[in-house]
């Protein structure tokens, strides 16, 4: 089981710059933040955007993954933001995950005046949008003609450090969502129940990311993929507990999912108060012990 941690992006980066450094230095595998124009309650907080801080965190850090959780097409063009990712895979040697999802309603759906999507309108435009920023990634010219998306001879030279391009950690829970994970994903991302209106307890959020995971893997079946190539990460917050009570109750949440087949657990770095509220003493404290225990893993590569 690899351990990541997200931090959100409201702080100056003279403060900031401490809590990626601290996130390498108590040994989680990957680090993230949430790529949004503003974020739920916090819309009249601080709050910066996700690829200047990533790209700070970069030239902060020398070994952790870094990565968006995620990047949506609510407010992003392929074109412009592969050219942001190539450049930011340069700048971390390497150490770039893109996490992506279909967007939602909220603040990033309205905030450029456009027309709300139905919800089956946003799948399509996600479909796009992946296929159009693999292509991106992967060749260094692009012609495409979609509904939402369009480009032109658009060139990404010299192309992504990491190849065959930049890997995708791709959030889904619906059937086409989960073709999108099975077919272009080097991970697949869930929070779990997004209608639950508590973070459900490890007994009971295995149960529905265990369902989700049968359904991932009948997606990779149908297109002859193994599904054991496919990476899966659980992100807890408004939807999953994430066990950082104690140190026995993160060690049991942990190794509920991993009995299960989750290979990545993502936390939030603790703030002063809601959302996310806790105690940094004792988050360190669990997350030391936790990351020492974990066995070495060989790094898995992308076959997307």
């Amino acid at each position: 089981m690899r351990i990541g941690v997200l931090i959100l992006p409201e702080f100056p980066w003279s403060t900031a710059r401490n809590l990626w450094r601290h996130a390498e230095e108590l040994g989680f595998d990957h680090a993230w933040t949430y790529d949004h124009l503003a974020w739920r309650s916090l819309r009249d907080s601080p709050w910066f955007a996700a690829i200047p801080t990533l790209t700070a965190a970069a030239t902060a850090t020398e070994r952790i993954r870094l990565g968006t959780l995620v990047a949506s097409p609510n407010f992003r063009h392929p074109v412009p933001f592969a050219k942001e990712l190539i450049t930011l895979d340069d700048i971390s040697a390497g150490r770039l995950t893109l996490g992506i999802g279909a967007g939602s309603t909220g603040w990033d759906a309205t905030m450029l005046a456009q027309a709300e999507l139905l919800r089956r309108e946003r799948a399509d435009r996600f479909a796009e949008f992946v296929e159009l920023l693999d292509r991106l990634l992967r060749e260094p010219a692009t012609s495409f003609k979609g509904r939402f998306y369009s480009a032109y001879e658009a060139r990404n030279y010299p192309g992504c450090t990491q190849p065959p391009r930049i890997p995708f950690a791709i959030a889904a829970s619906g059937v086409r969502g989960m073709r999108l994970a099975a077919t272009y994903g080097e991970s697949w991302v869930t929070t779990g129940d997004r209608t639950s209106e508590q973070p459900l307890r490890a007994v009971e959020g295995v149960r529905v990311v265990r369902e989700q995971m049968a359904r991932l893997d009948e997606a990779c079946a149908k297109l002859g993929r193994d599904p054991a190539s496919l990476r899966r990460m659980v992100v807890t917050g408004p939807n999953l507990e994430d066990g950082l009570g104690s140190l026995e109750t993160f060690r049991d949440t942990i190794g509920r999912y991993a009995d299960e087949g989750v290979t990545d657990f993502v936390v939030h770095w603790p703030r002063h108060k809601g959302p996310y509220a806790g105690e940094l003493s004792s988050f360190e404290r669990i997350i030391l012990s936790s990351v020492s225990s974990q066995p070495d893993q060989p790094e898995q590569q992308s076959t997307a």
